[in-house]
């Protein structure tokens, strides 16, 4: 766990690059182990890749997508409803990662 300043979080990637990845991580191998992996590869490769958390206060994150996340989709035929789902399951494993690496509870 590292020391969180929400002032800091705003260069988020100059000074908590690290704790990001390690949240990214986290939340990619659970979501993996969960449900369809090549879903979640392409939701990884071609969604999160552009998202970008902010810290929204009282220990809460938030991690905004892309314009069009479904649409940025490669490789994978899915409906746009399975993929919306998974997606908001993910937002939510994210979060709760961030809130862990941060040392927020969930």
């Amino acid at each position: 766990m590292s020391d969180f300043d929400p002032e800091q979080f705003e260069d988020k990637y100059a000074n908590y690059f690290p704790e990001l990845q390690r949240a990214y991580k986290s939340a990619f191998e659970t979501m993996n182990d969960r449900y369809d992996s090549e879903l979640v590869h392409a939701i990884d490769q071609f969604v999160l890749n552009e998202s970008e958390p902010f810290y929204e206060g009282d220990g809460q994150f938030r991690v905004e997508l892309p314009e069009n996340p479904y649409d940025r989709l490669q490789g994978v035929v899915v409906a746009e409803e399975k993929f919306e789902e998974l997606m908001d399951r993910y937002e939510d494993e994210l979060e709760a990662e961030l809130q862990s690496v941060f040392g927020f509870e969930a």
